[in-house]
């Protein structure tokens, strides 16, 4: 098992993530307790193919803390937030550390991935956060700000993400450059943003758009 990795070299790996304001230490704190679990779990099963943790912080923590600075500058009214195939919590557990306000489901069907995921929420302490182990195709409720990642099968993933969207609300995808265009013709009823590259990713970058 690799050392821990300290404080300041978590809240130094995420400086190029911040916008306008560095995660407080109380919640570097939580950061931290998170990549512990995840590198413990990550030992056992297949959360992250990415073993150094420097990289992990900024691939994952970084990207997911960059997503939380644009929607507590552009989404200030939310209150609701579902991550689709949360997997190893990226982005919506990050975003829940650095926007308390927000009540944030995890959606995600494959049981041992819904188990981490609680058990990051019980050593968090999170209030206002919750794992919804199942397809989300399946699920009928909607929310202010539906996030999606990394995901298979993009076109559909897509298309159920739009579902969970209510009214005046907002999807942000974390995705490749060259997806944008498909995803902007594949879903005409949102208005998007332009693409905002993200931090040391090479194309990646957050595209927001809000239905009409």
């Amino acid at each position: 098992m690799l050392d821990p990795m300290d404080s300041d070299l978590i809240r130094e790996s995420l400086k190029p993530f911040s916008i306008g304001q560095e995660p407080s230490d109380v919640q570097v704190l939580e950061l931290s307790t998170y990549l512990d679990l995840l590198l413990k779990w990550n030992a056992k099963m297949n959360l992250t193919s990415i073993r150094d943790q420097e990289a992990i912080v900024q691939r994952h923590f970084g990207e997911s803390l960059f997503a939380a600075s644009l929607i507590a500058k552009n989404c200030v009214e939310a209150q609701s937030l579902a991550d689709i195939g949360s997997g190893a919590g990226f982005p919506g557990l990050p975003i829940k550390i650095a926007i308390p306000r927000l009540n944030v489901t995890l959606i995600e069907s494959q049981q041992k991935k819904a188990t981490f995921l609680r058990e990051v929420i019980r050593e968090l302490k999170l209030s206002g956060a919750q794992v919804v182990n199942t397809r989300a195709e399946s699920l009928k409720q909607a929310w202010d700000i539906v996030t999606l990642r990394a995901v298979e099968s993009f076109d559909n993933a897509l298309q159920i993400a739009s579902r969970l969207v209510r009214s005046g609300g907002s999807l942000v995808l974390l995705i490749g450059a060259e997806q944008t265009k498909k995803a902007a013709s594949l879903l005409p009823e949102f208005n998007w943003n332009d693409p905002l590259p993200i931090p040391m990713s090479g194309q990646r970058v957050i595209f927001v758009g809000r239905k009409g």
